[in-house]
């Protein structure tokens, strides 16, 4: 091919409209269980309260709740993803695998948001929330700065995925009380595990018997009152950790994450035979980049248990 103007243009627009179409037809899990929220400075500051507001008899003077009375920042970040198209390739006729390469391209960016959410999920247990504690962590205050109220945990270790397991960290996260006393009513609905885990998820949540010990004879098949309990989200992204899985309450309008968008992907290129790319490489180059980042909210909205 000759690297004319008008052929130039007319490759790159294919690449173009190939990695649109990759990331129009992408699918992503993030809105299951994050909130996006639009992003117009270097930095977004949350304000949250300690607990889930109620509804209250109004006697004597109002009761006000302060959403200012912990801060988190979340930061945003530059993201890209290039594709480098050797010139030679192009003179040669040898471009026919960039256009899946494209598509692939445009998958990834569409998805960019739901890897932010597998890192979270990945490192909660190493990175603080607005309560000064690590997202996961066994001991998050009730009411910080007040002691004197106690603690609740959101991150088990030696829990595999059992039948068991799944009621003692269900039933703990609907039991958790926030710093006015009050139960705060959550209610698991979403199961997110690797791949590993899958079947164990679906035997819980799927099936219509479930085995159970039976004090004095054994095991034996029990109507499983656990089906339907929550939703099952699987996320080969977290093959990596077998043994792992999380329990969330996705019910409420504030999710247990935050996906933060500064910018939406942009489309880039230096696809010009005067571009110095091309003079000094001998490649031509084309990409997209955003900006934004991902984040925790309230803590007693998710659990970790490592098994």
């Amino acid at each position: 091919m000759d690297l004319t103007p008008s052929n130039l243009d007319f490759l790159f627009y294919g690449f173009s409209t190939r990695f649109q179409q990759g990331y129009d037809l992408a699918k992503t899990y993030y809105p299951r269980f994050a909130m996006e929220i639009p992003s117009s400075t270097r930095e977004n500051h949350y304000g949250w309260l300690g607990k889930i507001p109620q509804v209250r008899e109004w006697l004597g003077e109002r009761v006000f709740n302060n959403i200012t009375a912990y801060s988190y920042t979340i930061s945003n970040k530059d993201f890209e993803i290039t594709l480098e198209v050797p010139r030679n390739d192009i003179q040669d006729d040898q471009v026919g695998l960039y256009g899946p390469i494209s598509e692939m391209n445009g998958q990834a960016m569409k998805q960019w948001p739901d890897n932010l959410m597998t890192q979270l999920l990945r490192n909660g247990q190493l990175n603080l929330c607005f309560d000064g504690q690590n997202f996961f962590d066994p001991n998050h205050p009730i009411a910080p700065g007040d002691p004197t109220k106690g603690t609740y945990s959101n991150y088990y270790t030696g829990t595999p995925l059992t039948p068991a397991n799944y009621t003692n960290v269900r039933q703990t996260m609907m039991s958790i009380i926030g710093e006015d006393g009050n139960p705060l009513g959550i209610m698991p609905d979403l199961i997110v595990v690797p791949p590993q885990l899958e079947d164990a998820a679906r035997k819980i949540l799927h099936a219509d018997l479930i085995v159970q010990s039976v004090a004095g004879n054994g095991t034996a098949a029990v109507t499983n009152t656990l089906k339907g309990s929550a939703e099952i989200l699987v996320d080969p992204r977290l093959a990596a950790d077998p043994t792992t899985w999380y329990l969330l309450d996705t019910t409420r309008p504030i999710k247990p994450f935050i996906f933060q968008l500064r910018q939406a992907p942009v489309f880039v290129s230096l696809t010009s035979p005067d571009d110095s790319n091309v003079f000094n490489r001998k490649v031509f180059v084309w990409g997209a980049d955003s900006r934004g980042n991902a984040g925790y909210t309230l803590p007693f909205l998710a659990a970790k248990a490592v098994g």
